[in-house]
């Protein structure tokens, strides 16, 4: 039996490669892709007539200006919280399943142990704040119908990302610096893509879940990890702190999100950063 998909946020990074997934493993299934040009997620009545013709809906729509967020929160959670407020009203009206993307900054990032779906957010930026808001609205608006899908350090080849700038920068400097007091999990947005299908075939509970990559690394140990893939010297890789690169809007120190309620869908984490790299790195 076909599913009905509508994708939101389908020409950035995520939303084009989920656009590809699904044309991989569901081409059978009709998909309908939306960006802001097509459907503004704040107006109720458009998004109420877009959802009633799918079964699924996929927001991948986000503002990710994290430093931006500081300077323009209310724009940020028009985005981030209106949206997804919109979505899941709609979605719990016509009963459509809603799959919202969501971040590690709802967290503050001052855990030493990887943090429970069911952690509370306590978000220490502006934009961290616009997301704990928008899981709240999903939650409040479709208990029955949503699926929080948290993510982390996310990566892909449609756009910018840190992997594509660290490979820029090593053919343009002799040195990089890179932060080593960060943790987290990088995770290839092929991978969080095929998670969403994953979630979806599976008819998974309504509910949190943490779709990163298995394990854990450093900014500096990914870009150490992309240079030992691409055969280049690790030793032009400097390795200072945070302190030396004052940002905005504060980065958590430690990213890293458990995986135990895939178990009561009965998936598996998924598959540990470091294979992910390497497949990226083959494709790309």
């Amino acid at each position: 039996m076909s599913t009905r998909w509508l994708v939101t946020g389908a020409a950035g990074m995520l939303g084009h490669d989920l656009l590809a997934v699904l044309a991989q493993r569901r081409s059978d299934d009709p998909v309908t892709p939306t960006d802001v040009a097509d459907l503004d997620i704040t107006n109720l009545g458009a998004v109420a007539t877009a959802v009633e013709d799918a079964d699924v809906v996929v927001n991948c729509a986000a503002w990710t200006d994290v430093d931006g967020a500081e300077t323009n929160e209310a724009a940020a959670f028009r985005i981030n919280a209106v949206g997804p407020q919109v979505l899941a009203r709609a979605c719990a009206a016509a009963d459509t399943r809603l799959l919202h993307i969501s971040t590690d900054y709802v967290f503050d990032g001052t855990a030493t142990t990887p943090y429970a779906e069911s952690a509370p957010a306590n978000p220490a930026s502006a934009y961290g704040r616009t997301k704990a808001a928008g899981e709240w609205a999903v939650r409040a608006h479709a208990p029955h119908h949503a699926w929080i899908l948290r993510t982390a350090w996310l990566y892909g080849w449609q756009g910018r990302s840190f992997i594509a700038t660290v490979l820029r920068l090593a053919g343009e400097r002799d040195t990089l610096d890179v932060v080593t007091d960060q943790r987290g999990q990088p995770t290839w947005t092929v991978d969080l893509a095929h998670r969403i299908v994953d979630t979806v075939e599976a008819d998974a509970g309504p509910g949190v879940y943490h779709a990163t990559s298995d394990g854990e690394t450093t900014w500096h140990g990914l870009a150490r990890a992309v240079f030992e893939h691409e055969g280049l010297d690790t030793d032009r890789l400097r390795p200072p702190t945070s302190d030396a690169f004052p940002r905005p809007a504060p980065r958590p120190a430690y990213s890293v999100l458990g995986h135990d309620a895939w178990s009561r869908a009965g998936l598996t984490p998924m598959r540990p950063w470091d294979d992910a790299l390497r497949s990226a790195l083959a494709v790309r």
